[in-house]
């Protein structure tokens, strides 16, 4: 089964992606920095390098993200066992509703009518065919075991698509036409999770081909159109590699928390690596410096005395500070953080007794790497390090959380 889906996957990657590499560069400043820099700005400034490096992140997590998805589901589990909500039936198409309402109040967007139609229609005719063949191909069963066709989420895939067509008519005007779309975007995805239809993997693979329909959709157009009917004939144009990067995103990740920890004498436990998920945002004051925070939750299979548990370790955590950036090219930034913050720990029962509920003061870093795909899209790859409170009062070792994650952030 994990064969197939690769290959089916693969398959999906190359058809979206074959194309794209006759596209010019976009303009951009190439006199900032040095030669490296300039090496490195023509070759991630290329029309297929930013047409691919958003969906396709998002569908190889995906896959690689099938080995964990009984433990995303846990995290559900543990925190809105549940939720049950229908709005994400009508939301997911919010966003390309929010388009028709633009263009039909004569806001100018990126294209004309038939042009922004063309181009939409063959989103949604690439989208639908990637979809519908990997949920008859795969046939992965829902995780709340209704049917087989839970790969990938055609809720998320049809949300990010009008989400990135959005993006692609009006956010060269606002950035927060963009950032309102990835965000009802996000949360029909995070909400597939909750009502317990879809697999993590689903979602991420279904985003990941959503994105990458449109940007091949709006390929095809502007193959067959040309300069007819095209406003705005740049909506990526990069000449500042100084600005400001406030960033509001939505993260997933593993965390592992390594060694072993006596909450009691007689006690002693170790933790699996486990699922982590969150949002985080910053507003920079300048290209170096800004404040933001986090807010995350976690949870983790442990063992007792070598003994695997039944109840699992769950926690969730709110950090603020100051966040630190710098722009090694036009659109790539590495960054860190210095964070302060609380770290909130449930009840959980053990065979040799229950561990009662903890919170304390913690303190987080990390450091991280953006790639401004678009204007006002990124993709973050992130390390976090929290130092959080102990187990239990009696115990005076402190909880060491390394966090490995994926970002994809809103930037203004």
């Amino acid at each position: 089964m994990f064969k197939t889906m690769t290959l089916a996957l693969l398959f999906v990657l190359v058809l979206f992606g074959s194309e794209a590499r006759a596209q010019r560069r976009d303009s951009v400043d190439w006199s900032a920095g040095g030669e490296f820099r300039k090496r490195i700005d023509r070759h991630t400034s290329t029309k297929a390098y930013r047409m691919l490096y958003i969906g396709t992140p998002l569908i190889v997590g995906g896959v690689i993200m099938q080995s964990y998805d009984a433990d995303f589901r846990r995290l559900r589990n543990g925190y809105a066992p549940s939720f049950h909500q229908s709005y994400d039936d009508w939301l997911q198409y919010a966003p390309a509703g929010a388009m028709l309402a633009l263009k039909a109040c004569g806001v100018k967007g990126r294209s004309s009518w038939g042009r922004m139609l063309v181009s939409d229609a063959f989103s949604a005719g690439l989208m639908a065919i990637a979809v519908n063949s990997l949920k008859y191909t795969c046939r992965v069963m829902r995780p709340d075991g209704s049917t087989r066709n839970s790969f990938p989420s055609g809720h998320t895939a049809t949300a990010f698509m009008t989400a990135t067509m959005l993006h692609k008519e009006y956010g060269h005007r606002s950035p927060w036409y963009s950032i309102g779309g990835y965000a009802v975007a996000t949360a029909i995805g995070v909400t597939r999770q909750l009502n317990n239809r879809h697999w993590m993997s689903d979602i991420m693979v279904g985003a990941g081909i959503g994105v990458l329909a449109t940007e091949f959709g709006y390929f095809l157009a502007d193959l067959i159109f040309k300069e007819r009917g095209l406003n705005v004939y740049e909506t990526f144009s990069v000449h500042d590699r100084y600005r400001h990067p406030s960033f509001l995103g939505f993260g997933i990740g593993m965390t592992t928390v390594p060694g072993t920890y006596i909450p009691y004498e007689g006690l002693r436990m170790q933790f699996h690596s486990g699922p982590t998920t969150g949002v985080q945002g910053a507003w920079f004051a300048s290209p170096y410096w800004g404040v933001g925070g986090r807010l995350s939750c976690s949870n983790l299979r442990m063992e007792v005395n070598n003994v695997a548990q039944n109840d699992n370790f769950e926690c969730a955590s709110a950090y603020v500070g100051p966040y630190f950036s710098y722009p090694i090219s036009l659109r790539w930034q590495v960054g860190s953080k210095l964070l302060g913050g609380y770290e909130f720990y449930k009840s959980c029962e053990t065979h040799l007794g229950d561990l009662p509920a903890r919170n304390g003061l913690a303190l987080g870093t990390g450091l991280s790497t953006t790639y401004l795909a678009t204007q006002n899209l990124g993709v973050r790859f992130a390390m976090d390090y929290d130092l959080a409170p102990s187990i239990s009062r009696s115990s005076n070792k402190p909880l060491h959380k390394l966090t490995l994650g994926l970002e994809v952030c809103a930037v203004f």
